[in-house]
Order: C-alpha cells, then sequence, then structure tokens
C-alpha cells in the first residue's frame, strides 16, 4: 500500500523499527499511526508525553497502530533526547518539512520559525491505514507547549476507527 503523497514521509529513525521510516511501510502492517509532532529537544512536556505513551504502549499495538515521535532536530540530536527510551519510533525532522506539511502550529512568526522551542507547539495527527487510502482520522494542533491529548484520549480515537 502506498500513502497517499501528502501524509507520506521517509524520515531518518532513531528509536525502534525500520531506518529510515516511511508511513508507506507502516501502513503495510498498521491499522492506523498515531504521529506525535514534538516541539524541540529542551521540551519536557514533550518527554513526558513519550514516557506516557510508553508505559500504555502495548494498548496502542492491541488496536493495531504504531505509534510515532516527530522532533524537529537533526538524526544526532534526537538519538540524544532518547536517553530516556521509547517503545516506538523516534523519526529526526530536520529541518520540519513533516510538521509544517501536517500542519504544526508555528507561534511568533520568523523568530518562532527559528527557534523551535519558542515558537513551534505540539500537534498529533491519527492517520486511518485500514481501507487502503491513509487519511487523517483526528488532528489535535496544540495552542501552548501544554496542549496535548492525554493517552486515553488517542486511544479513544482509535477506537472509534
Amino acid at each position: 500500500m502506498s500513502a497517499s503523497a501528502d501524509l507520506d514521509f521517509e524520515l531518518p529513525n532513531v528509536g525502534p523499527g525500520p531506518d529510515p521510516l516511511t508511513l508507506g511501510g507502516l501502513a503495510e502492517t498498521n491499522e492506523a499511526v498515531v504521529i506525535l509532532l514534538q516541539r524541540d529537544f529542551h521540551c519536557g512536556n514533550c518527554r513526558r508525553q513519550v514516557k506516557a505513551v510508553t508505559e500504555r504502549y502495548g494498548e496502542f499495538r492491541e488496536r493495531g497502530a504504531e505509534v510515532v515521535s516527530v522532533l524537529p532536530e537533526s538524526p544526532g540530536r534526537a538519538r540524544d533526547w532518547l536517553r530516556d527510551g521509547a517503545s516506538f519510533p523516534l523519526v529526526a525532522d530536520e529541518g520540519s518539512q513533516v510538521g509544517d506539511r501536517l500542519g504544526q502550529r508555528v507561534r511568533f512568526g520568523a523568530v518562532g520559525r527559528f527557534h523551535d522551542y519558542l515558537g513551534r507547539m505540539p500537534s498529533t495527527v491519527i492517520v486511518d491505514l485500514g481501507d487502503g487510502r491513509p487519511r487523517r482520522s483526528y488532528v489535535h494542533r496544540g495552542t501552548s507547549p501544554w496542549d496535548r491529548p492525554t493517552v486515553d484520549d488517542l486511544l479513544t480515537e482509535l477506537d472509534r476507527l
């Protein structure tokens, strides 16, 4: 199955899973993908989110879903960011092309684009892969560094697919 062009990506994966990681490759073995668009290397809320998802990762897998955390950093910085570990792929989106394409909010105009920590807000996209045509089934665009769905929110959305 090939992923639709606006959703597909190929990024270096520093976590578990294939490297590079593509949405099309995930579509071969999963019914859905939960994409967590992180803010930057220094974001403590992002690290807490990854830890919370890691602790309940089995519940995502039971629903046929893979989780992918997208960090707008180089692969080297992403490896350092992963020091606490994760049960799922962590991809390096240096240049933030995937975050931009998926509509991740950036505050403060050019200043926010220059420094992700100041401008980039957390976002989550769930891609339904079930019918052979990947489509966004859920989107949450955070308005602050703390505005992100809980693990229970994400699992509820997956149950609706």
